[in-house]
């Protein structure tokens, strides 16, 4: 019975809070002559679009990823079953093994991460300093080497395809090659091109990079140089000990997007790494190969459905993702707070 007593005490308490509370804000919202009720009404409209726009926004972005993975679990005849809409009835496991044979999985992600890690690394050594220089050094033409920067920027890399195969496949430095052996040096097939690119701040989004990384280092106050200065240390000292450390926040959102971007690159993949395995190269030749496999393995006649061969692409976009997704669940708290940092130097 005391515990009875105990929790309607309680309860009336509540109530008695809630009333009290009530009465004070009508109290307030007469003082106000009617502004308080308005406020209050506004603040909560807004809650309520923004609850239903992030809700969109967040749907839009999942939605498509749910249902690969829905499909990507779903039997040949479930593709054609209008009865089933996201819940396989026969459940497999068989497309992730088709996909990943067709793709080398093993061999291609062990390529793919060597190749994304060291383009990436290349990538963020070169634009910090080449950002370094253009945000504190005076230099002949410096805008005018900026405004190449932004036209790397503005300017899509495929317009420039063909002079880069020339170039690759025709390759003399300063006319010393055919001065010497008599012909020049064929570089395709090969992945020192790209590697080269990247050295050059040529390669997948380098002109980003040195602008974004520029425009950090322009707002560091010129004073933390000029002390170390002071205290003896020279330029390079300068750049490694107090520059580097306080770029942190901007270099680990360069070298993710760097590594992402070049992870899911297609363009520059099949242009100079034809010859290396790549996910991004070996997803692109997913539907071909599972005809073939369809139409000389099988047996079957007109290859694979359009049905399945979606299905088989959708779960191998799905594989080639998955380890992006890995990174950010490891990575989403220094690259949140480098977004953060930067947006607010920036």
């Amino acid at each position: 019975m005391s515990k009875t007593m105990a929790i309607k005490n309680d309860q009336a308490i509540n109530n008695n809070k809630k009333s009290s509370a009530w009465n004070d804000f009508w109290e307030r919202n007469r003082k106000s002559e009617g502004y308080l009720l308005k406020k209050t009404l506004k603040n909560e409209s807004f809650k309520i679009v923004r609850f239903f726009l992030l809700f969109g926004m967040c749907f839009l972005i999942l939605q498509p990823i749910f249902n690969k993975i829905s499909i990507s679990f779903m039997a040949e005849e479930d593709l054609y079953n209008p009865a089933i809409v996201a819940i396989p009835e026969h459940f497999t496991a068989a497309n992730y093994q088709l996909a990943a044979k067709f793709m080398d999985f093993s061999k291609t992600l062990i390529n793919t991460i060597i190749v994304s890690l060291t383009i990436a690394v290349l990538q963020i050594a070169i634009c910090t300093l080449v950002g370094y220089g253009f945000a504190r050094f005076e230099f002949p033409l410096k805008k005018f080497w900026f405004a190449c920067v932004i036209l790397m920027i503005v300017i899509p890399p495929q317009t420039i395809s063909t002079s880069l195969h020339l170039h690759f496949r025709f390759f003399d430095f300063l006319g010393l090659f055919k001065l010497t052996t008599g012909d020049t040096i064929n570089l395709r097939g090969s992945a020192l091109p790209y590697y080269l690119m990247s050295a050059g701040c040529m390669g997948l989004k380098n002109g980003l990079y040195i602008f974004m990384i520029r425009q950090f280092f322009r707002n560091i106050p010129k004073e933390l140089e000029e002390a170390a200065y002071v205290d003896g240390c020279g330029t390079l000292k300068t750049f490694f000990s107090i520059m580097l450390p306080d770029a942190k926040p901007i270099l680990t959102s360069c070298f993710l997007f760097a590594f992402v971007w070049q992870w899911t690159d297609g363009f520059y993949s099949k242009m100079f790494l034809g010859n290396i395995k790549l996910l991004s190269v070996q997803l692109s030749m997913i539907a071909e190969r599972l005809s073939s496999y369809m139409t000389n393995t099988l047996g079957i006649s007109g290859g694979a459905s359009v049905g399945y061969t979606n299905c088989i692409v959708s779960t191998g976009t799905l594989m080639v993702i998955v380890p992006l997704l890995i990174l950010y669940l490891f990575a989403q708290k220094g690259f949140v707070e480098s977004i953060s940092s930067s947006g607010i130097k920036m």
